[in-house]
């Protein structure tokens, strides 16, 4: 093992940095399902939207924990993202990787509750019990990925970091570094400029690093 240092980006521990003039890639995280499931699942089939949820669980509620910076306000946001999700689901293409989709659902989930006072913020646990088919796959049988949010404390730390940061500084780095998206896709989800999104996204991340400062090795 040598003992040359890695260059590592702030807003995701352990990872190395692009190198200078490196073009962006899409990362595809999660693979999509087959066609024909898809067209089930745009059909209202029970079974395959059960396998549907499953999939894309960790993803949601991943995203949506990172942005909020609460587990319990990402159990409530995730669910409010697959309840929007099942009532919008026959405008699902199967032609297109769902995953964009549902991330621009979660987001903008997680937007309407930073806008939202207290008091609005309800829990729809009520919505979620009158769809079976929904309500076993938001359950605490299902799987738990907040234990690999925080799976060390060089995580945790940057977690945390990510936290302290403005919405505006915070969402983009989490759409872009954790959720793989590129910065036009960023932009056309968000109504701003690409130029804007990319001076936002430097600006975010060297704020990103002045928290971290001192606190990895």
């Amino acid at each position: 093992m040598t003992d040359e240092k890695k260059t590592t980006h702030p807003g995701k521990a352990g990872v190395p940095a692009p190198e200078e003039g490196q073009p962006e890639k899409r990362r595809r995280l999660i693979e999509p399902p087959p066609r024909e499931d898809l067209i089930l699942v745009r059909d209202g089939d029970s079974q395959a939207l059960g396998r549907f949820f499953d999939r894309y669980f960790p993803m949601v509620f991943g995203l949506v924990a990172r942005l909020l910076g609460s587990r319990t306000a990402a159990e409530d946001a995730t669910q409010d993202v697959f309840l929007k999700v099942y009532r919008a689901i026959g405008r699902l293409d199967p032609e297109r990787d769902p995953g964009p989709w549902l991330t621009t659902i979660a987001y903008n989930v997680c937007r309407d509750r930073w806008r939202s006072s207290a008091g609005r913020m309800e829990r729809h646990s009520s919505s979620v019990d009158d769809r079976p088919e929904l309500a076993h796959h938001l359950r605490d049988e299902g799987p738990d990925p907040q234990a690999e949010l925080i799976a060390d404390e060089r995580e945790r730390m940057v977690q945390a970091a990510l936290q302290e940061l403005p919405e505006a500084a915070r969402e983009v780095i989490v759409l872009h570094d954790y959720e793989g998206l590129a910065h036009d896709r960023i932009a056309e989800m968000l109504g701003v400029s690409h130029a804007a999104i990319r001076k936002r996204y430097s600006r975010a991340v060297k704020a990103l690093g002045e928290i971290l400062k001192g606190r990895l090795e």
